[in-house]
């Protein structure tokens, strides 16, 4: 690998990451921790990213524009998979849930099993894999028009039906977490999810860590409106900016 396309694979990698230690990106790439180091440096020179302790941080907050769905499914799965499995522990037979958009929600969807749960969303993928398990789940899918990016059902039609409906649980994801602010990139699906979470007794921010700090284009919820926020652990405590507004659960 040239030195340009190895400096370019690092930025790649961190903006992916949103922090990253100097040991991932050496077995990512095959380079010794020196190389990794001296590239750092360079890189941090060049405005191109942050450097801090064992690692490096993302200078891109506010990503240029929205990852497909596609892309979504694919980073950081595992740890959606263990935010997931946190939060199926929070669910109880009986109750009435509303599951917003989002590949995390997807995951949580694929391994819930109730006898009795009765589930509204407005997120196509997660009806289509809670409509096949076995049991007594009744699942409702709220119409309206659908954004492609997202698979998600969001507008006039969706919000009238959601205004009439009341939820023990939500459970809901984000492209970004800021101070009090949760964002995503729609002004239209953001106001869908508000209206659920305004008429849900408990409501749950499902994030992975590399959220955190990042920006996007609307704000629809404080966290200090939020139950509590599920992540993950990862190793830079990610979770600890979340917790000065909030109750984490990792």
């Amino acid at each position: 690998m040239l030195k340009e396309e190895r400096l370019d694979a690092i930025v790649a990698l961190v903006d992916q990451k949103r922090v990253i230690k100097v040991n991932d990106i050496v077995d990512r790439l095959g380079v010794s921790d020196m190389t990794v180091r001296r590239d750092l440096t360079e890189l941090e020179e060049a405005g191109r990213l942050k450097r801090v302790h064992g690692g490096s941080q993302t200078l891109n907050v506010y990503r240029p524009e929205e990852l497909s769905h596609a892309d979504k499914q694919i980073i950081n799965k595992s740890e959606k998979k263990e935010i997931a499995q946190k939060a199926l522990k929070l669910i109880q037979e009986d109750e009435t849930i509303y599951l917003g958009p989002g590949t995390t929600i997807e995951l949580l969807a694929e391994i819930m099993n109730f006898e009795n749960l009765r589930v509204v969303t407005n997120c196509l993928p997660v009806f289509q894999t809670l409509r096949q398990k076995k049991g007594n789940i009744k699942v409702y899918l709220l119409g309206g028009e659908m954004r492609e990016l997202t698979k998600a059902f969001f507008g006039e039609i969706t919000n009238k039906a959601l205004q009439d409906m009341h939820f023990h649980r939500a459970f809901f994801s984000s492209n970004a977490v800021k101070g009090n602010e949760i964002m995503t990139a729609t002004i239209e699906e953001g106001q869908t999810q508000a209206i659920a979470l305004d008429n849900s007794v408990n409501r749950y921010l499902l994030i992975d860590s590399s959220k955190v700090e990042k920006e996007d284009f609307y704000t629809y919820y404080n966290l200090s409106d939020v139950t509590a926020v599920v992540m993950n652990q990862d190793d830079y405590d990610m979770y600890q900016k979340v917790e000065k507004e909030v109750q984490v659960i990792v």
